[in-house]
C-alpha cells in the first residue's frame, strides 16, 4: 500500500507569492498588461457563465470546454487560484507528499499542479491533459518559461499519453463537470500503475442560487459515481483539512 510522504516537505512560497507568475504569464499569453490582467480578473467568472446561457446539457459539454469558451476559462481558473491561494497551496502539499515517476494531471487548466510537479525532482514526467487547446498552449508556454518544459508535455485527451501508466494521477475540480464520471474512473483505473495513487475532489452541486451551472448533480449520476469510486479505489488518509482526497486502485 503506498504510504503517506510525511517526511517531504513541499515549498508552495512561489505559488503563494504570485501564482507561479500567474499575472505576467496571462499578460504574455493574452497580450495584456498586468493592469488589463487585474481588472479583468473580478470578471471573469461571470462572463464565463454568460458564454452558455439556460441549463447545461451532457451532450454540450465537450465542445463546450473544446471549443466555446476559448480563453475565457484561462481569467476564470486564475481568478479562483488566486483568490483561493491558501487553499490550493494545501493541494500541492498533498501533491508533494504522493506525487513520483509519471504523472497524469487531467483536466488541468491553467496548469498550477501540472507545473508544481514538473518542479520536484522525484517526478520523471508530467502529461498534462485538457480539452481547451487555449489551456494546452498556455500551459506549454509556462512551462517554457519556467524552464521545465522537458519534463512537461500537454495533450487533449488520455488516447494522445499511448500506452502508459501512471504513478500519481491528478484531478482536481473536473469530475462534476463530466457527464459520466463512472466512465472516468474506471479508465483512470485502467491507466494506472500497481501501487499508484490518484488525487481527487468532486462537487456534484450546482449551488442553490444556480451558481455552478456547469456541474452535474443528477442523483443517480452521482450514485453511480461513489458506486465506482468504492468499488475500484480504496481510500488513502492524508492529515490536510481539504477536500481532496487520495485513492489507490484496487481489483
Amino acid at each position: 500500500m503506498p504510504q503517506l510522504c510525511s517526511s517531504r516537505e513541499v515549498d508552495v512560497s512561489a505559488f503563494l507569492d504570485d501564482g507561479l507568475n500567474l499575472k505576467a504569464h496571462l499578460g504574455s499569453y493574452l497580450n495584456l498588461s498586468i493592469e488589463d490582467v487585474d481588472q479583468r480578473l473580478p470578471s471573469s467568472t461571470e462572463e464565463l457563465a454568460d458564454l452558455h446561457p439556460g441549463a447545461f446539457r451532457a451532450e454540450d459539454a465537450t465542445a463546450f470546454y473544446e471549443d466555446t469558451v476559448g480563453t475565457g476559462h484561462l481569467l476564470e481558473l486564475a481568478a479562483w487560484h488566486l483568490s483561493s491561494a491558501d487553499y490550493i497551496a494545501d493541494t500541492l502539499r498533498l501533491q508533494g507528499m504522493f506525487a513520483r515517476g509519471q504523472v497524469l494531471d487531467f483536466g488541468g487548466g491553467i496548469g498550477t499542479h501540472a507545473l508544481s510537479a514538473a518542479l520536484l525532482p522525484q517526478v520523471d514526467h508530467v502529461w498534462f491533459v485538457d480539452l481547451n487547446p487555449h489551456n494546452r498552449s498556455f500551459v506549454q508556454q509556462r512551462a517554457d518559461a519556467l524552464g521545465i518544459s522537458h519534463k512537461l508535455s500537454t495533450h487533449r485527451d488520455l488516447a494522445e499519453t499511448a500506452a502508459v501508466r501512471f504513478d500519481t494521477l491528478v484531478c482536481l475540480d473536473v469530475l462534476e463537470h463530466l457527464p459520466d464520471p463512472s466512465a472516468q474512473l474506471l479508465e483512470f483505473h485502467s491507466r494506472m500503475q500497481t501501487g499508484s495513487v490518484a488525487l481527487l475532489n468532486w462537487y456534484f452541486f450546482k449551488g442553490h442560487l444556480g451558481q455552478y451551472p456547469f456541474h452535474f448533480d443528477d442523483p443517480g449520476l452521482v450514485e453511480q459515481f461513489f458506486q465506482t469510486l468504492q468499488s475500484r479505489f480504496l481510500e488513502i488518509f492524508h492529515p490536510l483539512l481539504i477536500t481532496t482526497r487520495t485513492y489507490q486502485p484496487i481489483g
